[in-house]
């Protein structure tokens, strides 16, 4: 064998070796991929719906990829079953109440499972365990509600548009304060007013405050008024008595007007010329009369006095007036010595 030909064999089994690796490293990561070599679980679910799903699309637990599709099969009359291998480290943290859904790898990626979590009180999922499933929003559907969406905001600003029309031509209020420039005024006017108003409110707010922090002032008057039973039970008791007072002053000037009515009538008699009374006050010769009789009666009661007097100088009487001044005598020393004792 020449040179050449051993040369061109050891080019050839080079090839051959490079071959055989990039063989086994595209096994063993087409492998890795598809779980080849782990240990796995058969599960299964049961979509109304797989929206596109085949076999080979991988399974996603919380964002980790745990297994691959297996097997599209359907089920019943209308429902599709898919199969599931997962990793067997993964059995731990999915329960049998958890849920699988039918979800896409980014926007527009290929469609994925997508198992969400049970409870924790619920056992591990088993070998052969069928997990509930529910229903995803398919790409019609979203589109569908775009849709929607898209024709109520043209709605919306078709209306807009008619709503900034009515303004700008002047109607309505809010028309009429941007385009009326007395209406704008008047508006400027009601809010000078309403800032007023508000800055009355605050002092008055402020003046019920101080009001209040008085009322709060332990030692004050209104403090006290307010907290103190017992000048309240003062207050009260005082107030009945001057009730009770106005109640008599009432009685005083209901009094005090009929005896006014009785001196009116009083008068009246008095400035009657029929009533003696009357007559006395008004009839000058009656007057007169009343003179001359009370100076004649004068005049007598003075002659009987001297009468009196000549008659106890009398020799007959005077010895009935002696013992009359007597017993007078006797009778004042009695009486002196009945006050000494």
């Amino acid at each position: 064998m020449s040179a050449e030909s051993n040369k061109r064999s050891v080019t050839v089994g080079i090839f051959v070796l490079v071959g055989l690796v990039i063989f086994v490293a595209g096994v063993f990561v087409l492998g890795g991929q598809q779980k080849r070599f782990t240990r796995s679980l058969r599960i299964m679910a049961v979509f109304n719906d797989i929206s596109g799903l085949k076999v080979g699309n991988n399974v996603w637990f919380s964002g980790v990829k745990i297994g691959t599709v297996k097997r599209i099969s359907f089920f019943g009359n209308s429902q599709v079953e898919v199969d599931m291998d997962v990793e067997q480290s993964s059995q731990q943290y999915i329960r049998k109440d958890a849920k699988a859904t039918i979800g896409s790898d980014g926007l527009i990626g290929n469609k994925i499972v997508v198992i969400q979590g049970g409870t924790i009180s619920h056992p591990e999922i088993e070998e052969g365990d069928r997990l509930q499933t529910v229903a995803a929003l398919s790409s019609d559907q979203i589109l569908e509600t775009l849709q929607e969406n898209n024709r109520n905001l043209v709605r919306v600003t078709q209306d807009f548009k008619a709503l900034v029309g009515n303004i700008r031509r002047g109607k309505g209020t809010v028309g009429a304060v941007l385009t009326d420039s007395l209406v704008a005024n008047n508006f400027k006017m009601a809010m000078a007013n309403l800032e007023k108003a508000s800055v009355n409110t605050a002092a008055i707010t402020g003046s019920v405050s101080r009001f209040a922090s008085k009322l709060n002032t332990k030692g004050t008057l209104a403090n006290e008024l307010v907290t103190d039973t017992t000048i309240f039970r003062r207050l009260s008791r005082s107030a009945n008595k001057l009730e009770n007072v106005a109640s008599n002053a009432d009685k005083t000037v209901g009094t005090l007007g009929q005896v006014s009515q009785n001196l009116n009538r009083a008068s009246e008699k008095l400035n009657n010329n029929n009533s003696p009374l009357g007559v006395l006050l008004t009839d000058q010769e009656t007057a007169t009369n009343l003179r001359i009789t009370l100076r004649n009666l004068n005049e007598g009661t003075r002659l009987l006095n001297e009468d009196l007097k000549a008659a106890q100088n009398n020799f007959l009487l005077r010895g009935y007036f002696k013992k009359k001044a007597k017993e007078d005598e006797k009778r004042k020393a009695d009486s002196t010595d009945a006050s000494q004792k």
